[in-house]
């Protein structure tokens, strides 16, 4: 099971989107080398303002190409990196993962999956309506968060656009992603 990077984004400042650049580095146990949510303890604004000294379990923020393309047929133009995402990939399955996962990028890096991104309504202020269009709830009423998956960095490394993924799955019983 694999796909490819289709492409790379970080940013130096928190914000929302993130500019394309034509690589990133990894950093293990940090996250995007130069992004604003690298760090060994959490980041995200609403998370510091909770607890601060909790581990970092967002450092990597990961979505598939194939969610842009669904978004533009829905009538939203959206490009690789402008929902916040650091790494962009194509033909990869990645809400289908289990926690636990591991995505080898490239020829070194490797990040371990922790779960879903969840996704905050600053997406609406990006395009009004996007919300609705990345969350939804299933035939039972559950739930459904598709707007990408989390990730930590366990062996750093430069990737850029064309490398390869390449996933090892956790051995036992998976565990379905949760919000993270």
């Amino acid at each position: 099971m694999g796909g490819t990077i289709a492409a790379v984004s970080r940013s130096a400042v928190h914000g929302f989107s993130k500019p394309n650049e034509p690589s990133v580095r990894l950093l293990a146990g940090l996250g995007v080398e130069g992004d604003a949510h690298l760090g060994v303890t959490v980041q995200h604004r609403s998370r510091v303002a909770q607890d601060p000294t909790r581990p970092n379990l967002r450092q990597v923020h990961l979505i598939h190409a194939e969610l842009h393309e669904e978004l533009r047929l829905a009538g939203y133009e959206v490009a690789a990196g402008e929902l916040g995402e650091n790494i962009t990939t194509r033909g990869l399955d990645l809400l289908g993962l289990p926690r636990g996962a591991r995505l080898h990028l490239g020829g070194q890096a490797v990040v371990e999956v922790t779960g879903l991104r969840n996704p905050c309504p600053q997406i609406n202020a990006f395009r009004p309506g996007l919300l609705k269009q990345v969350v939804g709830r299933d035939e039972t009423g559950g739930l459904v968060r598709r707007a990408g998956i989390m990730g930590i960095v366990l062996a750093g490394g430069e990737v850029r656009p064309g490398d390869a993924v390449r996933v090892e799955l956790p051995a036992g019983p998976h565990v379905a992603l949760e919000r993270v």
